[in-house]
């Protein structure tokens, strides 16, 4: 194979394999499902996540603790930009996070993960992770929207949860059946 070309398809799978980190990090979190989360980290890793900072382990409690109170929530990635330096990788992640409450008003954060990955072996992993946060929003209900359970009968189990328990775990994915 041409040297340019090996080390293109180097670059992209270093990419593809950091912008996986990310995706893992948004569901472990979502889900709340730590060992995926931690999964995302080197243990010595130092998490700055604003009003927090400190290990990963002590993060997915942190987390757990502040998001506990959602029925549910959202990490959706945006522009991510990421420079490689050999085994070193630097990358920049937008964030939309939605929580919704059992009540109105619900929450949204918006904001940048900067982080430093590492690669060890032939695994990246965050080696460090400053959070940006742009913007908090109270958000209430929109008129113009159905609310997503009314379309579901009464005491009948809103279908997303935080937990392994969730649609996404399940292979493959269980529909409810039509009434």
């Amino acid at each position: 194979m041409d040297v340019l070309l090996e080390d293109k398809l180097r670059d992209l799978l270093d990419r593809d394999a950091i912008l996986r980190v990310m995706h893992r990090f948004a569901r472990g979190v979502d889900r709340m499902d730590n060992a995926l989360t931690l999964s995302c980290y080197w243990p010595e890793a130092i998490e700055d996540h604003s009003q927090f900072v400190g290990t990963p382990a002590d993060f997915v409690r942190y987390a757990d603790a502040m998001t506990d109170s959602f029925v549910s929530c959202q990490h959706a990635l945006t522009t991510h930009n990421c420079e490689l330096a050999g085994d070193n990788a630097y990358a920049e992640t937008g964030y939309i996070f939605t929580g919704t409450l059992a009540a109105p008003p619900h929450f949204m954060s918006t904001g940048r993960y900067v982080d430093h990955f590492q690669r060890r072996g032939s695994e990246w992993r965050i080696a460090n992770r400053v959070t940006i946060v742009e913007a908090n929003y109270g958000l209430l209900p929109s008129e113009l929207a159905p609310d997503p359970k009314s379309a579901y009968a009464p005491g009948e189990r809103f279908p997303g949860t935080r937990d392994k328990s969730d649609a996404s775990y399940q292979r493959p994915p269980v529909p409810r059946r039509p009434k």
